[in-house]
């Protein structure tokens, strides 16, 4: 019988072990940062009028809802496991001195989507993952406008939460590709237009016919998770920490995430941060890495 204290994931659970943490406990101190990070962004969201956009070294926006996010998020995850080190998007150069040399960190983003954010179109999520020896063990998206979080381990499952109150959780689930239906792929209202066609016109291949469905953010990996779409590909510039959490999120859920020569996702490995390209596929049965158009045509 399983001990209900541990998920079943060994290299998750032996960190639990090191921080005298229960799996329960720990669920319960991630959906409370979830709300606490989600509501702070709401609340700014509100005001997003008032707010100052600043950019960052590489010309991405950055608002005060991601410095506080950041700050939120840091702080509890600081306090829940004081031995685990934590590589955020907003983390400083001197914060992150000697991180390839962390066994386990925790990594998150902590407004994935600050575009969607100051856009208004409410696209955007608060992503933790947990890494342990360069993989993804643990995987939250919080979605503060679709008010659920989605929380994954591989091995033990994935799991929808109501993000503000305590209402039962629902069990998540990848889909079978039904050939005899539209296959359908998620992508970003921002991707080249051109771009997503081609794919489209190369993944109809694998059923009947492929069709569009837009998300914002890391809301694409909630849709793979919970068996609204097929296939999430991505060619486009993306970080670690815009990978991570789903990656944990839809492999626990039943799917397979992989870069596009379909080795796994490896993280912290490299002195850039940034992710490879890669597929996230609901269907593990299903090849979709060799129907994925080269992105440097």
């Amino acid at each position: 019988m399983s001990d209900p204290h541990y998920s079943g994931n060994r290299a998750l659970d032996a960190m639990l072990h090191d921080a005298n943490l229960s799996f329960p406990s720990l669920l319960q101190s991630l959906r409370g940062l979830a709300a606490e990070a989600s509501q702070c962004i709401l609340d700014l969201y509100a005001v997003l009028g008032e707010l100052a956009v600043s950019q960052k070294s590489d010309a991405s926006p950055v608002t005060e809802a991601d410095h506080a996010s950041h700050r939120l998020i840091c702080e509890a995850l600081q306090r829940l496991t004081p031995d685990v080190p934590i590589l955020s998007e907003e983390s400083t150069l001197e914060q992150l001195i000697g991180r390839r040399d962390w066994p386990r960190c925790w990594m998150i983003d902590p407004l994935d989507g600050t575009k969607e954010f100051i856009d208004g179109t409410g696209e955007f999520t608060v992503n933790i993952a947990l890494i342990v020896d360069a993989e993804s063990v643990l995987g939250l998206i919080a979605a503060p406008n679709r008010g659920h979080v989605d929380l994954g381990v591989p091995g033990w499952g994935a799991r929808r939460f109501s993000l503000f109150d305590d209402s039962a959780d629902g069990t998540l689930a990848t889909r079978s590709l039904d050939r005899d239906q539209s296959l359908v792929m998620s992508a970003s209202a921002r991707h080249r237009e051109e771009r997503v066609q081609l794919m489209l016109d190369k993944l109809s291949n694998l059923a009947e016919g492929a069709e569009r469905l837009n998300a914002g953010s890391a809301l694409k990996f909630c849709d793979v998770a919970s068996g609204e779409a097929d296939v999430y590909p991505r060619t486009s510039p993306c970080y670690e920490w815009d990978l991570a959490a789903g990656d944990a999120l839809v492999r626990a859920a039943g799917g397979r995430v992989t870069t596009l020569e379909g080795a796994p996702i490896r993280y912290n490995q490299w002195d850039s941060l940034k992710a490879p390209k890669f597929v996230a596929a609901a269907d593990p049965s299903v090849d979709y890495v060799e129907l994925i158009p080269d992105p440097d045509l």
